[in-house]
């Protein structure tokens, strides 16, 4: 590894926290797109909570995917079939870890549903969806720094 001075590692730094920024405020619109698909479902099509969770959740990552991939990472030089299988496998997971959640919060803990959602997200989220996303879907291609 190569030795970087007080300036590049400012750099570093910096470019990271921005990245951080950047993962952040897309997470903030895809959940948009995830709870207002939730919330219609439930509301406007009579779906279950349980069962809204992960029609929403689909919208919500096909968001996620799209901006991290272009905004947060900027990884578009690598070949998107190749970020779309990881991406996949965590957003299963995921979307396991949040119906599961779903279910605990709101089915038999009687949380209200959306309340039941927004403990389930932010848990998964910090725990499972942004390391993931960062150090295995997204991460830069040998040499690149974000």
């Amino acid at each position: 590894m190569e030795a970087v001075g007080a300036d590049g590692q400012s750099r570093v730094w910096k470019a990271r926290f921005w990245q951080w920024i950047r993962h952040h405020t897309s997470a903030v619109i895809a959940t948009a797109v995830d709870y207002l698909t939730m919330i219609m479902c439930v509301e406007a099509i009579g779906v279950g909570p349980v069962a809204a969770t992960p029609i929403a959740a689909f919208a919500g990552a096909i968001t996620s995917f799209t901006l991290n991939r272009r905004f947060t990472y900027k990884t578009t030089d690598v070949p998107a079939p190749r970020q779309a299988w990881k991406y996949a496998l965590v957003s299963l997971a995921s979307l396991g870890w949040n119906t599961g959640g779903e279910y605990l919060f709101h089915s038999r803990l009687h949380l209200e549903y959306l309340l039941a959602r927004v403990v389930s997200s932010v848990i998964v989220s910090n725990l499972w969806n942004y390391p993931l996303q960062r150090f295995f879907v997204f991460s830069a291609p040998a040499g690149k720094t974000a």
